[in-house]
């Protein structure tokens, strides 16, 4: 079979040697004779899956004792609005605007009955292809909202602002990735299926003191009510919660976040670097800016990226494709993809920039 290297924005790449294991689980967890898949959620063989996974998760992040994680559905779009909508009691919320997914997570906020959404700095004005400087805010906002890494325009917070409000961010697509002070969050929230599990998982960590502080809402978009009953009101993602602490123990062998950290720094290195002096291909991000996950880059001819694409898919670089809104190819180097990858990346690149330019 053909060498594939997947370069998806997510679902992603996980890594091998966990889907060796679920393969091997898969047919009877630890010798019970049911599937992962079958299990009830009600059974000790998921409660210690549930804990476990947990557990490591709060080691990696090194998450105080004040912390709830949970484990719930609906990605990070349905946290655009279950965010707000359980701690924004003042109904004034303070947005960073760095993109796509930062603006969509406004409008939804925007939804809610009587809120008030103060964008305080946006990078619009560079084509979202650097991060704004953040004012100091005071604690008359409920909490400041960033996205620390925008997927689709390659940029990522690399320093957090400084704000007396709860900070409160949409990690979905480098969290785990990078070292962050995660106790200086209010709210994490980011969907998994980028470097934790398959698509369906979405985790959010809150803060104690961000409990509770609205009552009536419904059911199932209540982080109070979901704390209590451990994510478990209804049935919760039994297979991506452990695919998820496979993962995660997965992290810890390879020296936790900071481990990793170094591993993917090494990786977005090798492209940036060629990026740096290929005369063909360019990063259109500002160098303070870029993300270490995801890297859009171009031609500047888009007959070009195309021929491009297809000739790196036809040799197993695969979704290499950039998004719509900004064109061009896009690599997303998340944890699970082998610094190899990245390699044989640049080397194709070489050899295409070579084949372009005769």
């Amino acid at each position: 079979m053909q060498q594939v290297y997947n370069f998806a924005a997510g679902p992603a790449v996980l890594p091998q040697p966990i889907l060796k294991q679920v393969q091997a689980e898969f047919l009877s967890y630890h010798g019970s004779g049911m599937s992962v898949t079958e299990i009830s959620h009600r059974s000790s063989l998921f409660q210690d899956i549930y804990h476990d996974a947990e557990q490591t998760l709060r080691q990696l992040m090194g998450l105080p004792d004040d912390y709830r994680i949970l484990f719930l559905q609906g990605g990070a779009s349905l946290q655009f609005y279950m965010l707000p909508l359980n701690i924004a009691t003042k109904r004034r919320a303070a947005y960073v605007d760095t993109g796509h997914w930062s603006q969509k997570a406004v409008t939804e906020a925007e939804k809610i009955s009587g809120m008030q959404v103060d964008i305080v700095a946006s990078s619009k004005a560079s084509s979202y292809t650097t991060i704004p400087v953040v004012p100091t805010l005071t604690k008359d906002y409920d909490y400041v909202h960033i996205t620390t890494n925008n997927t689709i325009e390659g940029t990522a917070f690399t320093q957090l602002p400084d704000v007396a409000a709860p900070l409160v961010a949409d990690m979905s697509s480098n969290i785990l990735a990078q070292n962050y002070p995660f106790e200086k969050f209010g709210v994490i929230y980011a969907g998994a299926q980028k470097n934790i599990a398959p698509a369906g998982l979405t985790v959010v960590i809150v803060r104690d003191d961000l409990l509770g502080q609205v009552t009536g809402l419904p059911t199932m978009l209540d982080y109070t009510l979901q704390a209590q009953k451990e994510s478990a009101y209804n049935t919760p993602p039994v297979f991506d919660i452990y695919t998820a602490g496979l993962v995660f123990h997965w992290l810890q062998d390879r020296g936790g976040i900071a481990g990793i950290e170094k591993i993917n720094r090494a990786k977005a290195g090798i492209l940036y670097d060629y990026l740096a002096q290929s005369k063909l291909f360019s990063s259109p991000v500002a160098v303070a800016a870029r993300s270490l996950t995801n890297v859009p880059f171009m031609t500047g001819d888009p007959e070009l990226d195309a021929e491009f694409v297809a000739a790196a898919d036809a040799a197993g670089f695969k979704n290499l494709k950039g998004h719509r809104l900004v064109g061009g190819m896009r690599a997303s180097l998340y944890n699970a993809l082998p610094i190899d990858a990245v390699a044989a990346l640049v080397d194709f690149m070489e050899k295409f920039e070579k084949g372009a330019g005769k």
